[in-house]
Order: C-alpha cells, then sequence, then structure tokens
C-alpha cells in the first residue's frame, strides 16, 4: 500500500501556520528551512505542501497572520486618531509593546522579516517594504492635512517627518531584537514624539 502523503489526521491549520509565524518572526524568511518549519508545525514536507503550496506562500500567509494578530496597532493608530501627532504616538507606543511581547520573539516580523535577503527572496523583501513605505506615506498623508488645519507650522517638512518616524519604528525593533525591555523603547518613545514641530496639540 502507498504511503499517505497528505495532511496528518487531526491536521489543525490554524495552528500550524501560527507556528511557522513564530518562526518567521523569530528567525526571517532566509534562514528557515522546509525542515525547520516541518518540525516547528508539526507535519510532513508533504502535508505543508499540501496545505500552503509552498515556503513563499506560507511567509506570506504568515506575514497576513501576523498584520492581522500584532500589527493592527498600527493601522487603528492612522485610522482613530484626530492628528499625525497622536498617531504616531499611539503606533510608537503601541510597538514598544508588541515588540517586547513575553513569550513572543523580539522586534517586528514586518519590519525584520527579510533584512538580509538573498537574490531568490527579493519579492518577499519588496513586499515586506512596501508594507513599512505604506506606513511612512500614510503618516506624511496625516502631517500634510494637520499643516492645511494649522495644527502644524506651514514649514514643516511632511515627509521628512514622516520618515523620521518610521525611522523610529524601525529602530525600536532592533532595540528589542538586542534586548532591550519595554521601558527602554518607551522611553525612547517619548524622547521622539518632543522632537516634533510645535504646535502639536
Amino acid at each position: 500500500m502507498a504511503a499517505r502523503t497528505g495532511r496528518p489526521r487531526g491536521f489543525d491549520r490554524d495552528a500550524a501556520l501560527e507556528q511557522a509565524m513564530l518562526l518567521f518572526w523569530e528567525r526571517g524568511y532566509d534562514t528557515v528551512s522546509i525542515r525547520d518549519l516541518t518540525e516547528a508545525m508539526g507535519i510532513t514536507a508533504p502535508s505543508l505542501y499540501t496545505a500552503f503550496s509552498d515556503k513563499q506562500s506560507l511567509f506570506e500567509e504568515a506575514v497576513e497572520a501576523y498584520a492581522r494578530r500584532y500589527g493592527a496597532y498600527i493601522q487603528e493608530a492612522i485610522e482613530t486618531e484626530p492628528t499625525a501627532y497622536r498617531a504616531v504616538r499611539r503606533l510608537l507606543a503601541q510597538a514598544a509593546i508588541q515588540q517586547t511581547l513575553p513569550g513572543r520573539p523580539a522586534g517586528c516580523l514586518i519590519l525584520n522579516g527579510a533584512t538580509n535577503h538573498t537574490t531568490a527572496s527579493g519579492s518577499i523583501a519588496a513586499d515586506l517594504r512596501a508594507r513599512r513605505t505604506q506606513t511612512s506615506s500614510l503618516i506624511e498623508g496625516m502631517i500634510l492635512a494637520d499643516i492645511e488645519r494649522r495644527e502644524l507650522p506651514a514649514d514643516t517638512d511632511a515627509h521628512a517627518l514622516a520618515t523620521f518616524s518610521v525611522a523610529v519604528w524601525q529602530g525600536l525593533s532592533q532595540l528589542a531584537r538586542d534586548g532591550h525591555d519595554r521601558q527602554d523603547l518607551e522611553d525612547v518613545v517619548a524622547t521622539a514624539m518632543t522632537t516634533w514641530p510645535t504646535g502639536n496639540p
């Protein structure tokens, strides 16, 4: 009788995806092998391919799961806060919490998932970069709106301020991965927000 190569009995796709997400979050895309994934997910390689097609598709789905479960604070801050200052302050404050969660890898999957990528994983790095760029663009749009409403000085450089904000966001992730605790990150956020142009609420 031929060996079965489908999903194991009782296969929990969501639980397997969670384990893959945690592994990618901790180690990044390129350093994780199919063997690493199957061991973490508790399935065979054929089962992985049946459920997720391939490693890249699995990573892309893991990033989407991460964005929903751990990265929703980004969109929430931008959509719910009335000014750019308050949106960025909330985004960075939440990042300090999310990037130092007990029992979870330090840092951010979207920021660190493909830092040192190979040519073969260029599309993975490009997708993560596009996500970061979108955040910067949304912040810049809020800053421009605040300038129009005179919430910020007319000579505020919206692009530079948005870039600075994203640089702090990315820096928090690296600090977390280097072992800094939440208080350290919160101190960085507090200092960064003092550099905003006067006139913020």
